[in-house]
């Protein structure tokens, strides 16, 4: 039996320039989707797969990321002279237990590797999730916990792919696509953001992994990689062989909210999704249609 997967690290040092002036001095990951940030729907997203120990690997000025888990006492105390039952349980029931998150800093932006090797200390010897918010998912069954099935099945590290257009590869870690087996494909290997020509296949890692902790161990080399970046690709590459590797076709859709476009679309997708919005959400949709 593999060891219970349990922990999880969210990369969230970004500066979410693209979305300035927004962002200037409120994190991307606090970006609302609907009614939720980003960082809520990704922590969810791990809760419903039994993870139960939370790593925010953070820049400066992100300190909203960790209070956005906290206890508000003043809030829950005013909600309760207010009656405003509904509103406090909504809050009671999305409280972490004491200790649940830790946050380190990544004080300069070396790439996604660098910033999975900043939890070092927290990942110690056991397998480990990532999930990286900008990817907001809507599935059925929790993503993640697709994963951590896929995790408990085959021993190994497990990516979440999708497939793309061949012309957009080069924007992704791509895997070379071995045995398939239902929605589960062996990797043999991987690189990141080929050239067109250069991909071994159009199948592509999105913002979601379960890895084993020896990769902590490659990237302390700290070697560069594509953008002169240290790439968590270019490590994960290097267990493939000595470990199993396998990429997960999820069930469900994927919005990049790293993107304008990608976040509208979110909140139009999140709105349908949801008894108590989609008929709002469809009279305003007519009335620009």
């Amino acid at each position: 039996m593999p060891k219970p997967l349990r922990k999880a690290v969210l990369p969230v040092a970004g500066l979410g320039t693209r979305f300035l002036p927004a962002t200037k001095q409120m994190p991307k990951e606090m970006l609302p989707v609907v009614d939720k940030p980003l960082i809520q729907y990704a922590v969810e997203e791990a809760r419903a797969a039994g993870i139960e120990q939370f790593c925010f690997v953070t820049g400066r000025g992100k300190t909203m990321l960790v209070d956005q888990f906290d206890i508000p006492y003043e809030l829950e105390r005013t909600l309760a002279e207010r009656n405003k039952t509904k509103e406090l349980e909504l809050l009671r029931a999305q409280a972490l237990p004491p200790g649940a998150i830790v946050s380190t800093r990544q004080q300069v932006p070396l790439g996604l590797g660098h910033a999975i090797w900043c939890a070092r200390n927290f990942v110690q010897d056991d397998p480990f999730a990532i999930l990286l918010p900008d990817d907001l998912m809507l599935c059925d069954t929790s993503c993640m916990k697709q994963l951590a099935d896929a995790y408990e099945a085959t021993g190994g590290n497990v990516v979440a792919i999708e497939e793309v257009p061949k012309e957009h590869v080069s924007r992704y870690g791509v895997i070379a696509p071995g045995a398939t087996r239902g929605n589960l494909v062996e990797v043999t290997g991987l690189v990141e953001k080929p050239p067109i020509e250069k991909a071994p296949s159009n199948l592509t890692v999105i913002g979601r992994y379960v890895l084993m902790p020896e990769v902590m161990a490659h990237l302390s080399k700290m070697e560069k990689g594509a953008g002169g970046e240290i790439q968590l690709t270019d490590s994960m590459a290097k267990l493939i062989g000595s470990q199993p590797f396998h990429g997960v076709r999820y069930e469900g859709r994927r919005f990049d909210c790293g993107s304008k476009e990608g976040y509208l679309e979110a909140q139009v997708a999140f709105a349908l999704s949801r008894d108590d919005m989609a008929p709002a959400m469809r009279a305003i949709l007519n009335k620009y249609a």
